[in-house]
């Protein structure tokens, strides 16, 4: 073959088909735009193609969705950087990409936008339960000091070294409402306000976000006295049963015991599923990035994918 004619990167048609046609940012000539698993399709696209609009002045920037497409390649497999393939250009202008959406916020508001969206189309289940739960993933090795903690990167020290929790709440389909991250010798309880806190999906009209569910389901961990007199300040049904040294202590102190609607906790289990298809991907499962505004800015795309439509975000 001649070096003027290069072969096709996608390998789905070749330059001297009619359907082929130039890409202006680099010298290859490729065919129709082919979807592989976990790239963005047309729908997706057009969703939050938007939100990724360069700007009009300045020179010419090399294709947004095929950079998007490299940083849901490097979320799902969690290789590193230089291992990105040919496809999706340079590792370094999709590394250097993403850092500037990271330190922007550009993940977070193309999340809202996808929660707003969804709101105002009445997809999003509040007459259902909220659910909270916190989940732990190993670190990377050698990311940290021997000894102490390392603060500022959400890195704790527990029994299996350095690791960092996920604390998520998700409304009643399994899809992420807000999250914070911490390290993972840090206890769930503690970041229950915070994350209730980051719980705002913005009307499509105007009016003040949504902040509040209807009901908040979480574990016997999230059973303090704290915690219960939170929610019934802020008027939120609370669906946690107590343990059994608060029974005990309430039965001994002729005190009532707490209501629990049962039909609603047996459906907390949402919550575990949701954390099943966010762990599915490798840069999640285990954390690899130094820098914990990168590891958010991952679990931020991951919680986008589970926002968007099934059919348009994997493929098999």
């Amino acid at each position: 073959m001649s070096p003027s004619a290069p072969p096709s990167p996608t390998g789905s048609i070749s330059p001297a088909s009619p359907a082929a046609r130039g890409c202006p940012q680099c010298r290859w000539v490729v065919g129709p735009f082919v979807v592989r698993r976990h790239e963005v399709t047309d729908q997706a696209w057009a969703v939050i193609g938007p939100l990724l609009a360069p700007s009009r002045m300045g020179r010419p920037v090399r294709d947004r969705r095929q950079v998007l497409n490299g940083i849901l390649w490097k979320l799902s497999t969690g290789a590193a950087w230089r291992d990105l393939p040919e496809r999706y250009g340079p590792w370094k202008t999709v590394y250097e990409r993403f850092r500037r959406w990271s330190a922007d916020g550009t993940w977070d508001r193309i999340l809202a936008h996808v929660q707003q969206h969804s709101d105002a189309v009445g997809e999003v289940d509040w007459t259902c339960v909220c659910r909270l739960d916190g989940r732990a993933g190993p670190s990377a090795r050698g990311r940290g000091p021997k000894r102490g903690p390392w603060t500022g990167e959400a890195l704790g020290r527990s029994c299996g070294g350095l690791s960092t929790k996920i604390h998520l709440a998700c409304d009643g389909q399994g899809r992420p409402l807000a999250f914070t991250i911490t390290g993972g010798n840090v206890n769930d309880c503690t970041q229950f306000e915070p994350v209730m806190a980051r719980i705002a999906v913005k009307r499509d009209g105007p009016g003040r976000p949504r902040t509040r569910p209807d009901r908040v389901a979480g574990d016997k961990g999230y059973s303090s006295r704290k915690i219960r007199a939170y929610l019934r300040k802020r008027g939120i049904g609370c669906v946690i049963p107590e343990r059994t040294d608060q029974i005990s202590g309430r039965r001994r102190r002729g005190e009532t015991l707490c209501r629990l609607d049962r039909t609603a906790y047996r459906r907390r289990n949402v919550v575990e599923r949701c954390f099943n298809k966010l762990k599915q991907n490798r840069a999640l499962a285990t954390r690899y990035d130094k820098r914990a505004r990168h590891y958010q800015a991952l679990v931020t795309i991951a919680c986008l994918q589970l926002w968007l439509p099934t059919d348009i975000t994997d493929r098999p």
